[in-house]
């Protein structure tokens, strides 16, 4: 109980210091509703946290965070689609102008797709079907036998390329992609050396912002 305790205590400090200094941007967003400046798609890694890296208020960023942030590919059926309906939501709704995939270094989900863990383990009833979206992305990239961490950052990196080219499977996406409205990035920060990169199609690589 002592990790909750410490929870909660960080929540009496926040009420006290944090939200107070807040209290005014926080009544204006709750009377007026959000208009945030970008989508982050991004990990549930709990050592990468977008708000912080990013230095953004309330208000800012509409989150989605899944395991080694993928996004699928666009499919209409009756099944649950919990990624594709905050885009639906994102885009459509709120009308938000910026979409960021933000991968990060040494990802888990990615390390057990490498690994081949994700298909060995008959306890996974969801981690195998969900990091089967950034197969691809690892048949993509070439192996380096000698240099494993190379290889997994390439995949990680190849990774966030596949979940931009998944996101234009979706019509709203590609609409707005194409007439201007909407920017699609795709970010990558190593929490270890607290660099962030960013791709670049005419270069294609990721260069250090």
């Amino acid at each position: 109980m002592s990790e909750i305790n410490s929870l909660i205590k960080g929540y009496h400090a926040y009420h006290t210091v944090d939200y107070r200094r807040d209290e005014a941007l926080l009544r204006s967003l709750a009377e007026k509703g959000q208009s945030p400046k970008a989508m982050v798609i991004s990990c549930c890694d709990s050592r990468v946290e977008p708000s912080a890296v990013l230095g953004s208020i309330p208000g800012d960023l509409f989150m989605v965070r899944n395991v080694a942030n993928l996004v699928p590919p666009f499919v209409a059926d009756s099944k649950h689609h919990g990624t594709s309906a905050a885009l639906e939501y994102a885009i459509t709704q709120l009308e938000i102008p910026n979409i960021i995939i933000l991968g990060h270094a040494m990802c888990g989900g990615i390390k057990a797709l490498i690994d081949g863990s994700v298909d060995t383990e008959d306890n996974s009833t969801f981690i195998s079907n969900w990091m089967s979206i950034a197969k691809e992305a690892k048949n993509n990239t070439d192996c380096c036998d000698h240099d494993k961490e190379k290889f997994q950052r390439d995949v990680e990196q190849s990774s966030i390329l596949n979940s931009l080219k998944n996101l234009m499977t979706f019509p709203f996406i590609k609409e707005r992609v194409e007439d201007g409205r909407l920017e699609l990035n795709g970010w990558y920060f190593d929490f270890s050396t607290g660099e962030l990169f960013g791709y670049d199609e005419e270069q294609d690589a990721f260069i250090n912002l």
